[in-house]
């Protein structure tokens, strides 16, 4: 008996030495539990990159607007018949707020003459020059009471409208349609609701471009198609005042284009009485658009805007010698990819838009 109770003594003595020397060993490291995968996620779907938003002052709209107005012309009883077309032109970029960063405003104002026969007594084969053409030509400066020509004022006019909304130039201080601006009145005599009316029609119509740095303003005026009286026919005085407003990006490349024309007709009958609503509105050929009657002539079914916008459009990422060196056939462009969109003569957008190019600001 007392040797089985010293066996499990010893036997209870030697596990709790084992016991007690395995208290003091570091833990065996568990096996890693073999990690369950986890499904690849899904790549995140890319977010379409975001548009650089438009640098203020940056010019992100073209515009070009036209008022042409007949309202001077005469009667032969009024001592000579005498067509007078004013058409008054602004070119202007805009900003992705509407300020206006860049503006051009000209006047083309021709008179074409008419004898007491109602026969022609103005050179037309001669082309009109603008005001802006004319210079110190157009003799405002003796009469203006400040002592600044025309192409003067309306400088100091443009530079006041920099920084400006369309609403912000309307609603300018005026007395009788002059500027009645304190920061005007020293610079600016004439009068100028026409030339912020046609601004205003160059912002409703103003189209996106990309890119632009400046805008420029060509015109090219012509009476050619005037007519003496004959027979029962009544004399006409016609002009046609060809306008191009051009964005040219910082390489000297096109942004975006917009051409118009004013063709204006003063029609007389044979005791030379004007025969037109003289107070009336006068549009152009975009104004028209369907009215003006070109598409069922044209051969490609394509009204005169239509083309107008073709021809624009295909000016685009091209330098302004790229542009004037279209390749042309008796005045319509041989251009392969213009053939079947542009049956119209160009050599007067060519023209004006070679200006434009040229005068950008």
């Amino acid at each position: 008996m007392k040797k089985i109770l010293s066996l499990v003594l010893s036997s209870v003595l030697a596990f709790s030495v084992l016991a007690g020397c395995a208290a003091n060993e570091e833990p065996a490291e568990t096996p890693a539990e073999t990690p369950v995968e986890e499904p690849a996620e899904e790549p995140a779907e890319e977010e379409p990159a975001e548009e650089p938003a438009a640098e203020e002052g940056s010019i992100t709209k073209l515009g070009l607007g036209l008022v042409t107005s007949i309202a001077k012309s005469k009667d032969l009883a009024e001592g000579a018949a005498t067509g007078q077309v004013d058409t008054v032109m602004v070119a202007a970029g805009f900003d992705a707020d509407g300020k206006i960063v860049s503006v051009t405003i000209d006047t083309a104002q021709d008179k074409v003459g008419f004898d007491g026969e109602m026969q022609l007594t103005s050179d037309t084969s001669v082309a009109g020059r603008t005001k802006i053409e004319l210079g110190d030509e157009y003799g405002m400066k003796g009469a203006s009471g400040i002592g600044k020509e025309w192409h003067e004022q309306i400088a100091s006019f443009e530079e006041w409208m920099i920084g400006k909304t369309v609403e912000e130039v309307k609603g300018m201080k005026l007395v009788e349609t002059v500027p009645d601006e304190e920061d005007l009145k020293s610079t600016v005599t004439i009068k100028v609701q026409g030339y912020i009316d046609a601004l205003e029609k160059a912002y409703n119509s103003a189209i996106e471009v990309e890119g632009a740095e400046k805008v420029g303003l060509g015109a090219v005026v012509s009476t050619a198609k005037s007519k003496s009286a004959e027979g029962e026919n009544g004399a006409v005085a016609q002009v046609d005042t060809t306008v191009v407003a051009t964005a040219l990006k910082a390489d000297g490349t096109v942004a975006g284009s917009v051409i118009d024309v004013a063709q204006t007709k003063v029609a007389y009958d044979a005791d030379g009485v004007v025969t037109n609503d003289k107070a009336a509105a006068v549009k152009s050929k975009v104004e028209l658009g369907d009215e003006y009657g070109m598409k069922k002539a044209s051969g490609i079914g394509s009204e005169w805007f239509e083309q107008a916008l073709a021809l624009a459009e295909w000016m685009k990422g091209k330098t302004a010698d790229e542009v004037t060196g279209m390749e042309i056939a008796e005045g319509v462009p041989a251009e392969e990819d213009l053939t079947s969109t542009v049956t119209i003569k160009v050599e007067g957008y060519m023209a004006a838009f070679e200006e434009a190019a040229a005068n950008a600001r």
